[in-house]
């Protein structure tokens, strides 16, 4: 027999995907998709069972269908069927607790793939300029979503302690983004005009939805030779863009805001349901983050096929494009770079070259890889 594999927010978006490619593989038996609320989209030959992983009843789905394999894709930082932040919060740390529990009376488990994030680690202004699986955070999140990613990890180790014969891997993804994916980093940069922190430029790090899929799936099976799938991984695209760079990617004026002032301009987006400008996003954008993925290569095998940049670039194609084509928005930072540095130099002074904004590359040097 091969394996029987349940899925965890399979009404998502990510879920629905992982599902359906994870069904093709000759692995794979039988598919258990399961979900608190009906997907929108088709599962192709999954079994859907409409289920709260909230609730105990989840333990009587393991056992019913004899479950091998747990990917946990029900964490998350978005509202799915109506419900606000509390329901997510329940979902994401009570709904954990209860599948952990379920899993640790299960004796058929022997895999468990969980997904996290790199919000983990918090954004600080002291922060270290790549943060690697083992580094402490200098600021643990206090709220929102990442203060959840954090509670989950810690029940995850708590069961990978109790269950030392169950694989268990954690994947800390940095924002995902794609054509498709619906999330408060994808709104932000979906805005006609972006609000920055006026005075900070935050490194950046992105992670394609197809990428997000063949990790996943890699895994979920056993590790491939010469490589191991249990642990903790950083999941990023190679490379690193400054917001102001994906700003003129995309097309998107920004308009700089006092940091004070930023908090106000986030409740009022969060008010009229433009965006969900939360405090951990507001950090984000005010001091940026970075990971290292080496451990995920050297370790795990796995190499994204999307770069930061290319994945923000089909994530513009995806989105369309914004109120100026990024060539003007990039020839008007010219001129006025040009301009200020011709006033700054003195007369007879040799005045340094200003490289084209739309030529600016991504940095790769923090990037263990490059």
């Amino acid at each position: 027999m091969g394996k029987v594999v349940l899925v965890t927010g399979a009404a998502r978006h990510l879920g629905g995907r992982f599902v359906r490619r994870i069904q093709r593989d000759p692995e794979v038996d039988r598919v258990i998709a399961v979900d608190a609320v009906d997907p929108a989209h088709q599962l192709g030959a999954a079994e859907f069972v409409r289920a709260d992983i909230r609730r105990p009843e989840i333990a009587k789905v393991l056992a019913e269908h004899d479950v091998d394999t747990v990917v946990h894709l029900d964490v998350t930082g978005t509202t799915l069927g109506g419900g606000g932040r509390t329901s997510v919060k329940e979902t994401n740390v009570i709904g954990t607790m209860q599948l952990l529990g379920a899993c640790q009376k299960s004796p058929r488990i022997s895999r468990l793939v969980i997904k996290s994030s790199t919000s983990v680690y918090g954004s600080a202004p002291r922060d270290p300029a790549v943060f690697t699986e083992t580094t402490a955070a200098k600021s643990l999140p206090s709220g929102g979503f990442a203060k959840d990613a954090v509670e989950v990890e810690g029940y995850v180790r708590g069961f990978a302690r109790r269950r030392p014969d169950v694989a268990v891997c954690v994947l800390r993804f940095a924002n995902i983004l794609g054509p498709r994916i619906d999330s408060p980093l994808a709104e932000y940069l979906a805005l006609p005009v972006l609000p920055t922190v006026l005075g900070y430029d935050p490194r950046l790090q992105f992670v394609h939805e197809d990428d997000v899929i063949d990790v996943l799936r890699l895994s979920a099976h056993e590790p491939r030779r010469a490589t191991l799938n249990s642990g903790t991984f950083n999941i990023a695209g190679d490379g690193v863009l400054l917001l102001s760079q994906c700003a003129r990617r995309l097309g998107r004026p920004t308009v700089p805001v006092l940091l004070p002032a930023v908090t106000w301009v986030g409740t009022a987006l969060r008010t009229v349901g433009i965006t969900d400008f939360a405090p951990e996003q507001i950090r984000l954008l005010t001091h940026g983050r970075v990971v290292s993925t080496l451990q995920t290569r050297e370790v795990l095998g796995f190499s994204p096929r999307y770069t930061t940049a290319e994945t923000l670039a089909d994530f513009a194609r995806g989105r369309g494009p914004g109120l100026l084509p990024p060539e003007t928005l990039a020839g008007a930072v010219d001129r006025i770079a040009g301009r200020l540095g011709s006033s700054a130099a003195r007369p007879g002074d040799p005045v340094a070259a200003v490289p084209p904004a739309h030529e600016v590359r991504s940095v790769h040097s923090v990037h263990d890889g490059a």
